[in-house]
């Protein structure tokens, strides 16, 4: 008799990633399956684990069967403040629900959203070049224009077909420091974009274009460091130059899609937003070439609609991904099943750890990421290898010297 997969246990668990730290949910059944899920607290997001101890006992007793009952229930309890935290959270638990689901089937999680329209997915490689500025971190570090060069290169010698970057500040003897407002670095509150910047940035991008090759899709990022007016500054310096897309992080739909009408390059966006209303907006606006969805923080079942949506507006969609191993999985199947995927995104500089705290790293073969077809989400953290690795008790954010207070 199929098992009814009772919920009976939730946590959340976590280790260190050297700079930052991953983060996981647990959910056990009364029968002894487990389902994981990945999930995020460092990009913007602090509390997402406090959010998911406070809902967990809704979970104990319900079944994984019932995942959409689940989520409506969790949302209900949740609406005056849904989006944000809590609604990362609720994604975090849909998907932990899925894995558990599938293995309860027996079947890949792509099995569950419908079935593969393909078996490998395209990738690019992320933050090629930022990660290797942060030289305690990843090696070989990147300090100025020859470490740009190189890792240009080694994008093709690898095997990858596309990779993405981001603004970089060069000095005289060709030292380079990565420019990004938008998180504070540096803080710059008017997030205005300057001569200097839109110089260097075209310089950055015909390096890496000569040392890349003709045959390497370059995609550039430009967050959320700046506002229309720098945007379209930007636009103009490089609108020559042969990109992939332009990626833009804006919250305001109608600016996006005046920057769009003012790009030569597509625009990618949305990477930030949760839940399908947040995104419509965008899509009826025709904002976008490709709506960027972060599975992790959505939900895998809830970015099927989302992508549903986004087909109906003739628009792509896009896998958000610089997380570990076990949300490249989940992305991986929901990249498998949905039609108008365009590419998903990938971070190839990693963690020395990284391959022994999951029973299996994705496989790549010619720049495109193999689905797996084992059951659930095809890996799973290993405890005792997170319990090496404790999470670290501060992320992203620096020590400050406190401010006097004024006595009025």
């Amino acid at each position: 008799m199929p098992t009814k997969a009772i919920v009976s246990e939730v946590r959340t668990l976590s280790c260190s990633n050297s700079w930052r730290n991953y983060h996981f949910l647990k959910i056990t059944t009364e029968d002894g399956i487990i389902g994981w899920s990945e999930f995020d607290e460092n990009f913007g997001s602090p509390g997402v684990s406090a959010v998911i101890d406070e809902l967990s006992h809704r979970l104990i007793g319900q079944s994984a069967m019932h995942h959409e009952h689940v989520r409506e229930d969790l949302r209900n309890v949740t609406r005056p403040g849904s989006g944000g935290v809590v609604g990362q959270a609720l994604g975090a638990i849909e998907n932990a629900l899925l894995d558990v689901k599938a293995k309860a089937l027996d079947v890949p999680c792509h099995v569950l959203l419908g079935g593969k329209v393909r078996d490998r997915v395209r990738v690019y490689w992320s933050h090629c070049v930022s990660y290797r500025t942060r030289i305690e971190h990843f090696a070989p570090g990147i300090v100025d224009v020859s470490g740009v060069r190189q890792i240009a290169r080694e994008v093709g010698e690898k095997g990858f077909t596309a990779l993405k970057t981001n603004i970089f500040h060069y000095d005289d003897e060709g030292r380079i420091k990565g420019w990004s407002p938008g998180f504070s670095r540096p803080h710059e509150p008017g997030r205005n974009v300057e001569r200097k910047t839109r110089k260097d940035l075209r310089k950055h991008l015909e390096i890496m274009r000569e040392e890349a090759g003709p045959d390497i899709d370059i995609l550039l990022d430009l967050n959320f460091n700046g506002k229309t007016e720098g945007f379209l500054s930007l636009l103009r310096e490089i609108e020559d130059l042969d990109l992939f897309w332009v990626e833009i992080d804006t919250l305001d739909p109608k600016a996006l899609a005046y920057i769009r009408a003012h790009s030569r390059h597509p625009i990618s966006s949305c990477e930030t937003l949760i839940g399908l209303q947040q995104f419509l907006p965008f899509f009826r606006e025709q904002a976008i070439d490709v709506a960027i969805i972060d599975t992790p923080w959505n939900g895998v079942w809830q970015s099927l609609k989302i992508a549903a949506a986004a087909e109906a507006h003739e628009i792509n969609v896009a896998s958000h991904n610089f997380y570990g191993h076990l949300c490249t999985m989940m992305n991986a199947h929901f990249s498998a099943v949905v039609p108008n995927m365009r590419i998903m995104e990938i971070d190839i500089d990693r963690v020395a750890w990284d391959t022994e705290i999951f029973t299996h790293p994705p496989e790549f073969q010619d720049g495109h990421l193999i689905v797996p077809d084992r059951p659930g989400w095809g890996t799973e953290p290993i405890e005792a290898a997170l319990a090496k690795h404790p999470p670290l008790s501060t992320v992203g954010m620096p020590k400050r010297t406190p401010v006097a207070r004024l006595a009025l």
